[in-house]
């Protein structure tokens, strides 16, 4: 049994997809329609950068898509491997809007809109410079918890991600996350701040669940063909109602990330197969359960591995 999943922000490189856009015309077309919809050249900023420039996270939320909807969409109709079959699908932060894509119940334009709406939000939610993410390495949730619960009156620190055993991001000001910094080295726990200008999933993206709340009231969403699962609860999404309802929490809820894969592979999954820029999920799932067979698929030659067992 197997899940196809998505990845989320942080996967993009100047160039990715290139070999792909230049030998299929699927590609091709796709990379067409998405410049048209959007009203500028996203191609070209993903073939041809600069990097400043896609790394901006009102271009970096549709262009990861953009690449993991055409690779998925290229494995479905030019190499006839039936990825409906799936279990479930899932993906991180904005990879999930590319696993409900996926599974039918947005529009391809209707996901490259609002995900250029959602980044420039979230981009937009704090002023630059305030906010900023920390990536905590091999400590354990419970632990960060407690940390930052029994020093509320020094800092406001949140868990953005949980990512893998052994990875968790944490979000807030750049004041505050400095001193949890301070703390988290008094107790020989790594961290390392990470290179974002906005302190994503947490309280201070409240401005961007505003936003989301009413464009995503205006989207048309059908019921998926596969099972989601939702970042915000680390379980199944029943219905396109409760998923819209997610999809505007997920602004400044946790990325529960450890938990979907733990339950995915519960329910009986036993390979992952990661569509789009990067091998960043497949990683992290590693540390989660090293036993699954899991599958990073960005280029013709990945696609030519893939062997589902079903």
């Amino acid at each position: 049994m197997f899940s196809v999943i998505f990845p989320g922000q942080g996967s993009q490189l100047v160039g990715m997809g290139k070999d792909l856009h230049a030998k299929y015309s699927l590609v091709q077309d796709l990379f067409k329609e998405a410049d048209e919809t959007l009203g500028f050249s996203l191609s070209n900023l993903i073939l041809n950068g600069p990097k400043e420039e896609l790394d901006l996270t009102e271009n970096t939320q549709p262009a990861i898509f953009l690449l993991s909807y055409s690779i998925f969409k290229l494995i479905k109709e030019e190499f006839k491997i039936d990825l409906d079959k799936a279990k479930f699908y899932a993906g991180h932060s904005l990879g999930e809007y590319s696993a409900l894509t996926a599974a039918g119940s947005l529009s391809f334009s209707d996901t490259l809109k609002i995900l250029k709406i959602r980044g420039n939000a979230m981009q937009n939610s704090v002023p630059k410079g305030v906010g900023g993410m920390v990536a905590v390495l091999g400590s354990e949730i419970e632990i960060i918890k407690k940390i930052i619960d029994e020093n509320k009156d020094k800092y406001e620190c949140f868990i953005a991600n949980d990512n893998s055993v052994g990875q968790i991001v944490l979000s807030g000001k750049i004041e505050d996350l400095e001193k949890i910094m301070v703390d988290l080295k008094a107790s020989n726990i790594k961290n390392i701040k990470l290179p974002v200008s906005a302190p994503f999933h947490c309280k201070l993206m409240n401005n961007a669940t505003l936003v989301m709340k009413e464009e995503i009231a205006k989207l048309n969403f059908n019921e998926p063909k596969n099972i989601l699962i939702s970042n915000v609860t680390g379980k199944e999404i029943s219905n396109s109602n409760e998923l819209k309802e997610l999809l505007v929490k997920q602004i400044e809820s946790s990325v529960r990330w450890r938990e979907s894969v733990l339950l995915m592979i519960e329910k009986g999954v036993t390979e992952f197969i990661e569509i789009g820029p990067g091998k960043v999920l497949s990683g992290l799932i590693k540390r989660i359960d090293k036993n699954v067979k899991v599958s990073a698929i960005n280029s013709e030659e990945d696609i030519k591995l893939i062997n589902i067992n079903e």
